[in-house]
């Protein structure tokens, strides 16, 4: 291979077979509120993480991944980091975004670097999945769909399907896409940061509107209580167990698609297993860029994105959004 694109790719295909003797997952080996009882998040930042001409250098993306999961394991060592966060042989879903096309989707750099410790840390190819809503949305993001079960597969709910049964929790009644309910043990959730009209923001727990069949029934009120009652659903409450949030380029205002002359490049990793605490992080981060731009915040603007509170509502219990218990680590 002569560059790391050709070597991600191949990794991709199934090319690179790694193993490791790991028995460890999320569960036994890490806990978010170890800080006197706080939630983690790790904003991992490289200011040269673009080009003058806006492309992703995918070493320093990879170099800023390992950082970020080494910040929030306090492993300094990438491979054995991720042996302490993922399960070996276990089906593992990575979640994209895909839905504001080329401009503003999940990064082809980030996914490909997680998909390649994933291996390192001794998940199979064939046990890897990446997904999203259909091809469309995949596309988007780079990637081609493969469904050879001994190669890293990359399909959406259009080819999977959804369950036949419905699913209840408060206001979401759905059905899951089969990615979620059958295939995977455990899913990483690889979002991308955005401005939304319908929620204020879209971040964590709003990607997961991408793993039903009528997303669209949750739109009502911002979102809230829709966002948080779907992340209740013990599916994704139980699998969904970890965020690496792509804020390595975001839209401010204007989202969730894609908008040039909103776009902005925060060069940054949102990383965290509390989804509310790495979505109130999120929030805290739009607001600064559209105060430093002179726009009005979301709250001034009329659009708070309620759903955040409310996840963190006793009745919810996702996790918290109140400052002095998010244990925010900048690296």
């Amino acid at each position: 291979m002569n560059n790391r694109r050709e070597f991600l790719k191949a990794a991709a295909a199934g090319a690179v077979l790694l193993s490791s003797n790991s028995k460890l997952g999320l569960a036994a080996a890490l806990d978010a509120r170890t800080e006197a009882g706080k939630s983690k998040v790790v904003v991992a930042r490289d200011a040269a993480l673009h080009s003058a001409s806006g492309q992703l250098d995918e070493k320093r993306v990879q170099a800023l991944l390992d950082r970020a999961i080494a910040t929030y394991t306090g492993i300094n060592r990438p491979v054995e980091a991720w042996k302490h966060i993922v399960p070996v042989g276990k089906v593992i879903g990575i979640k994209v975004n895909g839905l504001g096309g080329r401009g503003i989707s999940t990064h082809f750099a980030l996914v490909m670097a997680v998909c390649e410790r994933l291996q390192q840390a001794g998940v199979k190819p064939g046990e890897i999945i990446v997904w999203d809503r259909n091809a469309r949305d995949l596309q988007a993001c780079g990637l081609t769909i493969n469904t050879d079960p001994s190669r890293i597969r990359v399909y959406g709910n259009d080819v999977a399907g959804y369950d036949d049964q419905q699913v209840a929790w408060g206001s979401a009644r759905i059905r899951l896409s089969k990615i979620l309910s059958r295939d995977c043990a455990m899913v990483l959730n690889l979002p991308i940061l955005k401005d939304h009209s319908g929620a204020g923001i879209t971040f964590s727990m709003k990607n997961m509107y991408g793993v039903v069949d009528r997303p669209q029934s949750l739109h009502s009120g911002y979102c809230n209580p829709g966002v948080a009652d779907l992340n209740c659903i013990p599916a994704i409450r139980e699998k969904v167990h970890f965020t690496i949030g792509d804020a390595m380029t975001s839209v401010y205002e204007g989202g969730p698609g894609f908008h040039p002359e909103h776009l902005w490049r925060p060069n940054a990793l949102i990383v965290g297993e509390d989804r509310v605490a790495v979505d109130h992080t999120a929030l805290q981060m739009l607001n600064r860029k559209r105060a430093e731009v002179g726009m009005p915040t979301f709250e001034a603007a009329d659009r708070t994105p309620s759903y955040i509170a409310t996840a963190a509502d006793a009745k919810h219990n996702l996790g918290t959004n109140d400052p002095k218990r998010i244990h925010l680590m900048e690296v």
